[in-house]
């Protein structure tokens, strides 16, 4: 997929320049989201205040719940329950959704707007909305959310610039994946110049957990398996956790997410998954890839989407019959031509 062209770009901008006076904004990204998703979404959302947007709602689907390490972004003030936003915003903006399945409940909101803009970075998009900044070259959807407030006359100040900095460390792996080229770097020095505190951010967003959450690992990675024969032989590292797992360790579900990080590093695996039930046989899976097999092939075609390094989707049954599928998918995902390397990129 190519990236944005220049009437893509300029849509998007006459999509917010054109707003009646006093309009109704919804801001909306994927549900359990992550630092790029809420990141984007309330940078973009204060940059948009800055224009001077006063009626203006930011949400996701699902439980209003925002992960500890996130919840002193600023912004946190825009959010809104998903059961208490506009029935019909003159704009919806949607971040890091890859598709309308991503959207949940509040998919009805592309019908009832007065226009819509899907603002993401990932290679599997659907294209759904009426104007899309879709780059897949883009480290992170920050870089398209920075670009468009750019583009739209808003100089960043300290509050954008926190934001779409824990968006551009999280889909980065804290600036470790190979996604982090020349232009990743220019974009966090003008980041970094509005005076925003690296070391503490970083210290929020990663290393901080509850000590529950270091025992809850233990288990987890206690049953991690190895099979070397999947992936056409490239090899699949798993594991996963049960809500079970959550109530004996009193952890709230964000708890898991950095879990893949830890799975992913096994020498003897190109694919790495953790399976996290959310529901009675439903479950949340993340997959990441060092660059052999292109995972999002895997979790499109099991209903959900993501990049080549990183990718995922909702399961239901039991833990070993959500696997069952994607061992079922590994082998076509394998990727003959490796030049593009491997950088694995971002959280699903």
């Amino acid at each position: 997929m190519a990236g944005p062209s220049e009437a893509d770009w300029a849509a998007a901008v006459a999509a917010v320049r054109d707003l009646p006076e006093d309009p109704e904004v919804l801001l909306i990204c994927h549900v359990n989201p992550d630092g790029d998703a809420l990141g984007s979404m309330l940078g973009f959302g204060l940059g948009l205040r800055r224009l001077g947007i006063r009626r203006l709602q930011a949400t996701f689907p699902g439980p209003p719940e925002v992960p500890e390490p996130l919840r002193g972004l600023p912004g946190a003030e825009l959010l809104v329950p998903a059961d208490r936003v506009y029935p019909a915003p003159d704009l919806m903006i949607c971040f890091d959704a890859a598709s309308e399945s991503r959207l949940g409940e509040l998919l009805g909101r592309l019908d009832t707007a007065g226009t819509s803009v899907v603002l993401d970075h990932h290679a599997s998009n659907t294209r759904f909305g009426a104007v899309h900044v879709v780059d897949p070259a883009a480290a992170a959807t920050s870089v398209v959310a920075e670009e468009l407030l750019d583009r739209l006359g808003v100089p960043l100040d300290a509050a954008i610039a926190e934001c779409f900095y824990v968006a551009l460390a999280t889909d980065t792996g804290s600036f470790r994946f190979a996604a982090t080229t020349p232009a990743v770097h220019l974009m966090a020095a003008r980041l970094l110049a509005t005076g925003i505190d690296p070391g503490v951010i970083s210290r929020r967003i990663f290393d901080t957990r509850p000590f529950g959450a270091v025992r809850l690992y233990g288990d987890v990675l206690g049953r991690a398996r190895l099979e070397p024969a999947s992936a056409a032989g490239l090899g699949l590292v798993w594991t996963y956790a049960t809500l079970d797992d959550l109530t004996r360790h009193d952890q709230r579900p964000y708890v898991l997410e950095p879990l893949i990080d830890s799975v992913r590093c096994a020498a003897e695996a190109d694919v790495s998954c953790v399976v996290k039930q959310i529901a009675p046989g439903e479950w949340a899976v993340s997959m990441r890839s060092k660059g052999r097999v292109d995972v999002s092939r895997v979790a499109v075609a099991l209903g959900g989407g993501g990049h080549r390094f990183a990718a995922g989707f909702t399961g239901r049954g039991t833990a070993d019959e959500v696997v069952d599928r994607i061992r079922e998918q590994l082998d076509g995902a394998v990727i003959s031509d490796d030049s593009e390397g491997c950088r694995p990129s971002g959280r699903a």
